[in-house]
């Protein structure tokens, strides 16, 4: 398959279509923050036939190498070893999916394309949106044969905590609330980093779960920024997992690739002598 050519989502019915051809990987991302044992059992209860499953915490985090946030991005080896055992390798086309509108999904999407392999895709409305397409599950643990994946960081895709205040555009993906500090449920400091625009990532998406179409995206970008973001626009949110949706939606509009700021608010308001803002922004 060709290197994610027909843009970074796939729909069920394509899926429905692509399955059962060797170069097709699938990759259950179904996570709870509040329960993180929630996915792996939801994943073993019933899953898409032939996915693995990954873990926020034990497979798609690991110990801090670029940043030390809530889920910090594992280096290179780390990712290197994991794509190898979920059976990717430069031949395989990845699809990742979840039941939480592609949020976790889309970290798996950008943790591939930040190493290089762009045939990755995020399958439209999920978990939710096969189940109601009719179609088959498995239950149990599956895991393809093991390949060898080699790649690299892209590093002009990644932002780390002594390059932020340079940063033209920096978005923040998290929900209203917590990034006026009204309420602060998971880290030390409530607020958010000084210039940030607030642009939730669950705004990306339509009322059926699926993200919603390239223009009203384009439109919900200008509202948000007062302005496109480009590809020196730099996402965070608290850990690094919920900007990798808005990373998702940016290409998905058509706009040039952005930069993850992967450390995020967990990383950045650990030191309380940074400067942090309670409040809106203007524009």
């Amino acid at each position: 398959m060709n290197s994610n050519a027909a843009g970074p989502l796939k729909q069920v019915a394509e899926l429905v279509a692509a399955r059962g051809r060797e170069d097709l990987v699938l990759v259950d991302c179904r996570f709870e923050l509040a329960a993180p044992a929630a996915g792996r059992l939801a994943y073993l209860e019933a899953h898409i036939p032939g996915a693995a499953y990954a873990h926020l915490d034990h497979d798609l985090s690991g110990p801090p190498s670029t940043d030390h946030g809530r889920h910090p991005l594992p280096s290179p080896e780390r990712l290197c070893a994991l794509f190898g055992a979920l059976g990717i390798d430069a031949t395989q086309q990845v699809v990742a999916y979840d039941d939480a509108g592609g949020m976790f999904a889309a970290r798996l999407w950008w943790m591939l394309r930040y190493m290089g392999h762009g045939a990755v895709t995020v399958l439209d409305g999920g978990w939710q949106a096969w189940v109601n397409a009719g179609g088959a599950t498995a239950s149990g643990d599956e895991r393809p044969p093991a390949r060898h994946f080699r790649g690299a960081p892209r590093r002009d895709r990644l932002v780390t905590l002594d390059e932020v205040e340079r940063v033209a555009q920096l978005v923040d993906a998290r929900a209203a609330p917590r990034y006026r500090g009204e309420v602060e449920p998971l880290d030390k400091h409530p607020g958010h980093i000084p210039g940030a625009i607030n642009h939730c990532w669950q705004s990306n998406l339509g009322v059926d779960g699926r993200l919603a179409d390239a223009d009203t995206l384009t439109q919900r970008w200008q509202a948000s920024l007062g302005a496109l973001p480009n590809a020196a626009t730099v996402h965070y949110c608290g850990s690094g997992v919920s900007a990798c949706h808005n990373v998702l939606a940016q290409v998905a509009a058509g706009l040039p690739e952005p930069r993850l700021y992967c450390g995020s608010w967990s990383e950045w308001c650990r030191d309380s002598g940074r400067p942090r803002v309670i409040g809106g922004e203007s524009r």
